[in-house]
């Protein structure tokens, strides 16, 4: 495929799955219309809605497909590949990748070729997605902790009682390792003068060194 073929294609497949998530949705080109009106976006017509599905308009902007896509209420990468309807795609003109590799590769996930490196776009995509994953485990072990001291207040068997107070202590332990570990590494973004992103309100206690994790008990 030539280039200018890919990129008529490109927009085509965009048509695609414009066509797919607006019926998915239940909504009218009208009804699409004006949503991108009420989002600023009013040269996004029904007219020109209906020239985009028919093939007749030959591209489309990025603005475009995001204020699109907010309107279907779907990712705009969705827009952008087949996921799920198609196992590959050429996400470059004469580049095909499966289609997931595609959607993983524009969204920063994982390369084409090589890793990437440090200091570049890529990398610092992965920093801040490590980032969240560490976010997400001290804030499941919080979870479980407090889940597990809610029961044994609950309970009357005082065996049972006892294990899940041992529990919640174990999971205390392991979400306070995890925030060390969040301090630290929030420490080395900003080493590399990368603003890290601001906390949930139950770990905001992570950047405040000398200050100690919530616990149950002082609720």
């Amino acid at each position: 495929m030539t280039p200018d073929q890919w990129s008529a294609a490109f927009t085509g497949r965009i048509a695609q799955r414009l066509r797919h998530s607006r019926k998915a949705a239940g909504l009218t080109m009208a009804e699409v219309a004006q949503g991108c009106a009420a989002r600023g976006l009013p040269e996004l017509t029904e007219h020109s809605l209906k020239n985009l599905e028919s093939g007749r308009k030959a591209s489309i902007s990025v603005a475009d497909v995001v204020v699109l896509a907010d309107v279907m209420d779907v990712p705009p990468v969705t827009l952008l590949f087949p996921l799920g309807s198609s196992a590959t795609v050429e996400v470059l003109p004469g580049r095909e990748l499966s289609t997931w590799d595609a959607v993983a590769w524009f969204t920063g996930e994982s390369p084409l070729d090589e890793p990437a490196l440090e200091g570049s776009s890529r990398n610092v995509l992965d920093l801040f997605r490590q980032h969240g994953d560490l976010v997400a485990a001290a804030m499941s072990s919080y979870a479980m902790a407090r889940e597990r001291r809610r029961a044994a207040s609950t309970t009357l068997d005082r065996a049972r009682r006892a294990t899940l107070l041992q529990r919640a202590e174990g999971y205390e332990e392991h979400a306070f390792e995890d925030c060390q570990e969040l301090r630290m590494f929030r420490g080395r973004m900003r080493d590399r003068d990368l603003a890290p992103p601001a906390l949930p309100d139950e770990l905001t206690f992570v950047d405040q060194p000398e200050a100690l994790p919530p616990s149950e008990d002082s609720e």
